[in-house]
């Protein structure tokens, strides 16, 4: 288990297929949010439209629970959780680990928001969130207004931190 205790890109318009990223959509800043629904951390199914009109969400993708870098976004995602609330929006990640995967690292790390679990990677791939360096599944987190429209889209493999501050400066523009 690893504790909680970094090149970046922001697209700020362009298209998330850019190549450095190996992204096959062609989500844009501006654009409507692809629907999902998938099982979360408790088997419950959660949908895209289940917040619509509703909260902002930060949806953001990655790799793998438990591992290294996962764990330190996660927990970076848990302690600022309070400030997400606060600016309107609900958190949710999504990787492709199971939902027992999902439950035990929510209660491994006393994480309060939804992990889902995208078993086949076709909500990744409606996202346009492909594999870093051609081997590892993407690192994207997304910023969705109350309409379902994205207005942040930022990828980093290594700088975990940045998709929680790059999010809550989005967030603050929105409010």
């Amino acid at each position: 288990m690893v504790s909680c205790s970094s090149e970046t890109s922001q697209y700020s318009g362009q298209q998330a297929g850019s190549n450095t990223n190996n992204m096959a959509s062609k989500i844009e800043i501006g654009s409507k949010a692809p629907e999902f629904s998938l099982p979360d951390q408790r088997g419950r199914r959660i949908n895209l439209t289940d917040y619509l009109g509703k909260t902002n969400l930060v949806v953001y993708f990655y790799p793998k629970d438990e591992s290294f870098g996962c764990t330190k976004e996660a927990c970076s995602f848990r302690d600022n959780y309070e400030v997400f609330k606060e600016a309107g929006a609900e958190v949710i990640g999504i990787s492709s680990d199971d939902i027992a995967s999902h439950q035990a690292f929510a209660a491994n790390h006393k994480l309060p928001f939804i992990l889902l679990s995208d078993k086949d990677r076709t909500v990744a791939e409606k996202y346009g969130v492909g594999k870093s360096l051609g081997v590892l599944p993407g690192r994207v987190t997304f910023v969705i207004d109350k309409q379902g429209i994205v207005r942040m889209m930022f990828s980093s493999q290594l700088n975990f931190e940045k998709h929680i501050t790059e999010a809550i400066e989005t967030l603050k523009k929105l409010s």
